[in-house]
């Protein structure tokens, strides 16, 4: 029996450390982790690797069960996989640990919470979007070249001068300019 660890961070620029340390303290022989994945995720190489090599008597471990995956159903089918395989399944910060009927009736309602949790994330975001459209708000970069910006960039442009002038006389790039003048 071996404790194999699996970590998951959703961008390059998050830490695995802390992960990585309670795995280790809880006896993780081997750390299988996926940096710059997100949860919802269909590919993510490192969990397939850790899944294939999975042996009966392993117990695979997180940190926190949505390490594994925000999806309910993935990580029922993930639980589910594993205890047909004889691989136990233990979710630290959760202290969720399959082996017993009482585990994995914590698991199914830990998942479903997680999904729950997603779930109204997602339903507010849309929400505060389509509030912020109602006031004519949009979400993303601000633009660099205003309505009368653009129409002296036309301007220049009719008189001959070349992107690369017209960037330095509005403080913008050349391709910011080429932009402009195509649309």
């Amino acid at each position: 029996m071996a404790v194999i660890g699996y970590a998951r961070v959703s961008t390059v620029e998050q830490n695995l450390d802390l992960q990585l340390s309670a795995l280790n303290e809880a006896g993780a022989v081997r750390t299988y982790a996926d940096q710059g994945v997100s949860g919802s995720a269909t590919e993510r190489p490192e969990l397939t690797r850790v899944l294939d090599r999975l042996e009966a008597g392993d117990v695979l471990t997180v940190w926190k069960l949505d390490r594994l995956g925000r999806n309910t159903r993935h990580v029922l089918e993930v639980v589910e996989e594993l205890r047909n395989r004889e691989v136990g399944f233990r979710s630290l910060t959760e202290g969720l640990d399959t082996n017993g009927p009482m585990g994995t009736a914590m698991l199914t309602i830990m998942a479903a919470f997680a999904q729950l949790e997603r779930d109204t994330i997602v339903e507010r975001t849309r929400a505060g979007l389509t509030a912020a459209a109602k006031n004519n708000r949009h979400g993303g970069r601000p633009r660099k070249v205003d309505d009368a910006a653009a129409v002296r960039a036309v301007a220049l442009k009719a008189k001959g001068l070349n992107a690369s002038d017209i960037g330095k006389m509005l403080g913008v790039s050349r391709a910011t300019i080429y932009r402009y003048l195509a649309g």
